[in-house]
């Protein structure tokens, strides 16, 4: 995705990388009645940022970078496997907190601020401890903009990368 390139623009990224972050929330675990399933609600603040390198026309590289502070809402289903470890899934909403940003003689238009995304990972009690590892993939793009504050040309890509990440 960091290839989707606005008409106006004339170049193409390279060097996609993504940079560790950290997120801090609340989460409930609600089993349901009857069956063996559970409900798992969770609301968390994520930071982090993302870069790229941006070849313009005549050849020159553009590092551009984004930061990223959202609200995350994740709501998953899962079911306990056996003894401490259960499994789960589902998705996650977020909206930026995120306010347009200079550098480089690019402006960041963060005019999008609500995507969609999917969870799915595993968690294991450890007495009172919980360890939990998952997965954050997209289902909408967290669409950005540089613009170009001499030329005005702008350059489009997702700001919505895929995660690993583990927590206590």
């Amino acid at each position: 995705r960091w290839s989707d390139i606005s008409t106006t623009a004339k170049g193409a990224f390279n060097n996609p990388k993504d940079v560790a972050g950290f997120n801090v929330g609340l989460s409930a675990k609600i089993k349901l009645p009857v069956v063996s399933l559970f409900v798992m609600p969770e609301i968390y603040y994520t930071n982090f940022k993302s870069k790229a390198t941006y070849v313009e026309a005549d050849g020159s590289n553009i590092e551009l970078s984004a930061k990223s502070n959202r609200i995350d809402i994740p709501v998953m289903v899962g079911f306990d496997v056996i003894g401490p470890l259960s499994v789960f899934t589902g998705p996650v909403f977020s909206t930026n907190l995120s306010s347009n940003s200079t550098f480089e003689g690019y402006k960041e238009d963060t005019s999008k601020n609500f995507s969609v995304g999917y969870q799915f990972g595993a968690n294991v009690k450890i007495s009172k401890l919980i360890v939990n590892a998952r997965y954050e993939g997209s289902f909408s793009k967290d669409q950005r903009k540089f613009i170009n504050n001499v030329t005005g040309n702008g350059v489009n890509y997702d700001n919505r990368p895929s995660f690993f990440m583990v927590g206590l």
